[in-house]
């Protein structure tokens, strides 16, 4: 054989003995990783893929699971469900070769997110104050400070998330450059869940600035929903999904965060519907319907700047989401107090955003008897020339924040013509009149794009806008 053929050869088989090789590797997916936090009180998936008929052992504390790849190499086992642990340890998978995942702890851990808000990162909100309100203040120089080894961070890559992992470095300590440019709403949440908790928490950001909600939906749930039979969706929708939140499942969750909508306004009932399709499909790839789902109202901005929207096309949006509180296991945070500058999409409070969202899953998921919510329209009954109005989380009772009239009521009689209204509180309820309406039938409160009212609960939470005629109310479809 002449040397340049036994040279071929030679490579040829060395190729063919790295394919081999690299056939038998057990490889693990992005979100596996060193410094990961695993979900504490349920059973917790653990999975890759390797050869077919290639034994893969897991061992983590006492526990050894051991699996055997499909046709397509795919494996997965569960670890048994594990209280939280104050010490990392080591999660050990082999195969063919063997992988050590260090300092891995058990706690709490959440998926945030949505678009350019949820992903508003840290760097950008660290030195921002507002000195005016003890529930917005910010802490100065948050990421010089945040040093908590029980607060882990994932920030999902778009590009990266779909490709075989070989560092398994994707997980960090909430701190220093990890942190700068990790979703603030998530850290905050993070923060104050781990501070009641006193558990590690892992908090996993995935998140697109300017995104639709539609490319976030996966593309088979809006067959399942009635709603969309005669509704066209936009273009793009899976674009997200499925490399950015179906490549993290089944990674064992408590629930969801989402912060989205700007890029949807305009939108009404539709909106309600498409959020449906959005648990649904994110809670159907976790194979648990009962996964919570908390969100983020969004704040007055002055969208009627673009002329194809009006002064109420905020809050028909506002009301679009506070219907999706129809739907099992969901919360719904409200920001009218959130924004200093009504030009500004992207206003800094998000220290406050997290917390909110976390006094939600506080009470909601853990049993915490916190109020998590501002006053919510609950009724109404006319006594001749006035309305009184009944509210749902009043909370330690109902109060304007500033000592001033309560502001952002209108009243109307039939002709629907809305006017300015005096309110009085009452006994936790609100009597609404104005002079010139005689027999009223309507109110709405903060029915405008720009109204950042006073009305409030003595917990400090704002309420949530409302109209009591509204014309397309959701209606929940199993």
């Amino acid at each position: 054989m002449s040397g340049k053929k036994h040279t071929l050869l030679g490579l040829t088989l060395a190729a063919c003995l790295s394919t081999l090789s690299s056939r038998a590797t057990v490889v693990l997916p992005k979100i596996l990783g060193n410094g990961m936090v695993l979900q504490r009180n349920q059973p917790v998936p653990v999975w890759g893929t390797a050869a077919a008929g290639e034994k893969v052992i897991v061992k983590f504390g006492k526990q050894i699971k051991t699996a055997m790849p499909d046709s397509a190499g795919k494996w997965k086992i569960y670890l048994d469900a594990m209280p939280a642990s104050a010490k990392g340890q080591n999660l050990i998978i082999s195969g063919t070769n063997k992988i050590t995942l260090t300092d891995v702890l058990v706690g709490e851990v959440w998926l945030c997110s949505g678009q350019s808000n949820m992903q508003y990162e840290m760097r950008k909100n660290s030195k921002v104050a507002r000195p005016d309100t003890s529930t917005a203040a910010s802490p100065i120089d948050e990421v010089e400070r945040a040093h908590n080894p029980n607060i882990r961070i994932f920030l999902v890559d778009r590009k990266r998330q779909v490709k075989p992992d070989s560092t398994h470095s994707g997980w960090s300590i909430a701190q220093d450059s990890a942190l700068r440019n990790f979703s603030a709403a998530g850290y905050f949440f993070a923060k104050k869940l781990q501070s009641e908790l006193k558990v590690a928490v892992g908090i996993i950001s995935s998140a697109v600035s300017g995104s639709r909600i539609e490319p976030w939906i996966d593309t088979t749930a809006y067959d399942k929903e009635p709603y969309f039979k005669n509704v066209k969706v936009s273009a793009d929708h899976g674009k997200f999904y499925y490399p950015m939140i179906a490549t993290v499942a089944p990674f064992a969750l408590k629930g969801f965060l989402w912060y989205q909508g700007e890029s949807n306004v305009g939108e009404t009932i539709s909106y309600t519907y498409k959020m449906k399709a959005l648990m649904s499909s994110w809670r159907k790839v976790w194979n648990n319907n009962k996964l919570p789902f908390y969100y983020v109202q969004l704040v007055p901005y002055l969208n009627s700047q673009d002329k194809k929207f009006t002064t109420e096309t905020l809050p028909e949006m506002w009301e679009a989401q506070a219907q999706v509180l129809q739907v099992a296991n969901t919360g719904m945070i409200t920001t009218t107090d959130l924004n200093d500058n009504l030009k500004n999409i992207h206003p800094p409070f998000k220290w406050e955003i997290g917390r909110r969202l976390a006094l939600v899953a506080l009470a909601k998921s853990y049993g915490f008897k916190n109020t998590y919510s501002g006053p919510v329209y609950a009724g109404m009954s006319v006594n001749r020339d006035q309305v009184i109005l009944k509210f749902n989380h009043v909370g330690k009772g109902l109060i304007s924040n500033n000592g001033k009239p309560l502001t952002h009521f209108t009243v109307a009689g039939a002709d629907k013509k809305f006017v300015p209204a005096n309110v009085m509180i009452k006994d936790n309820k609100l009597m609404v009149s104005a002079p010139s309406v005689k027999n009223p039938v309507a109110v709405r409160f903060a029915w405008d794009e720009a109204a950042q009212p006073n009305f409030f609960n003595k917990d400090g939470l704002p309420a949530m806008p409302f109209r009591t005629d509204n014309p397309s109310k959701y209606k929940p479809v199993n």
